[in-house]
């Protein structure tokens, strides 16, 4: 939060983005049952620790630094969701599947010479 009033000298910033229920063309922030979004949003909030991907509390000169730059991403690291892919198998896999693909068209190689005699 920002404010000229504000006595601490740094910024708390939160991606909530992981936070909330798909519904139709609005996301909305749950505040019932045990994923209650808001809560969790305000607690960390109100205990401003760093938890990864999720909250960081940035002192205001290296915001300077950054040229006042305040988006979230800028901050607080996004998770990497990406799969790691092991391509040592993959390469292995695809071998078969080459020598798979080479078998069916030596039959159908096959059987288009039978019916052309």
């Amino acid at each position: 939060m920002l404010s000229k009033h504000k006595t601490e000298n740094s910024t708390q910033f939160i991606d909530a983005s992981a936070l909330f229920k798909k519904e139709t063309n609005n996301n909305v922030l749950t505040h019932e049952g045990k994923n209650n979004h808001i809560e969790q949003i305000m607690q960390a909030f109100d205990t401003q620790t760093d938890v990864a991907h999720f909250t960081k509390l940035v002192d205001n000169e290296e915001i300077a630094e950054n040229d006042y730059n305040l988006s979230v991403s800028s901050y607080v690291e996004a998770k990497d969701t990406r799969v790691k892919t092991d391509i040592t198998k993959l390469n292995a896999e695809l071998k078969i599947t080459v020598k798979t693909i080479d078998k069916l068209r030596a039959d159908i190689d096959t059987i288009v010479a039978e019916i052309e005699e």
